[in-house]
């Protein structure tokens, strides 16, 4: 079984999805993990399949033939090898929306050795205040022996600075 990994973008309309599985199933692929989202109209995501050996050129022909659709094919490579030592934590953060947070958090993130295993962000119109509030929720992996401890004062730091308020779950 060879693992694809596939980046989609096109114009939203129904049956989108449903195409995209008629091609994996017609190749005997297996639909196993996706994160798909309508962005400012547009339908985008990322699906991980497995296929049989032989049956990854068929799908990519498939998948090129799919009507206002762009689909990416890559490669992919199994987590078995993912440090199964690390804990997960995650952290939400809710603020006046403004340029650069995502930059700032994911830089402290980045520079303390954690992994964004998923993001998800958006902004919101402020109840009485007015505005546009940001809010994001981050799932990351922290490798064993990090200084959590170190991360959150790190983290608490940037959120005053920002003028953001941070919640960190504790790892799992």
């Amino acid at each position: 079984m060879q693992h694809l990994v596939l980046t989609v973008i096109g114009d939203d309309r129904p049956g989108l999805v449903s195409e995209l599985a008629d091609a994996v199933a017609a190749h005997g692929g297996n639909w196993e993990r996706s994160q798909l989202a309508r962005l400012e109209g547009k339908f985008a995501g990322i699906v991980v399949v497995g296929v049989p050996d032989g049956e990854a050129d068929g799908l990519l022909a498939a998948t090129r033939s799919l009507a206002d659709l762009d689909v990416a094919v890559h490669s992919g490579a199994h987590d078995a090898d993912e440090d199964e030592s690390a804990t997960h934590l995650t952290i939400g953060v809710l603020g006046n929306d403004r340029p650069g947070i995502v930059r700032e958090l994911s830089s402290v993130l980045g520079a303390n050795g954690l992994s964004i295993e998923s993001m998800t962000t958006g902004t919101r119109e402020a109840p009485m205040a007015g505005g546009l509030l940001f809010e994001a929720h981050f799932d990351v992996r922290v490798p064993a022996g990090t200084d959590l401890v170190a991360v959150r004062a790190e983290l608490e730091r940037l959120a005053a600075e920002l003028l953001v308020d941070v919640g960190i779950d504790s790892p799992h």
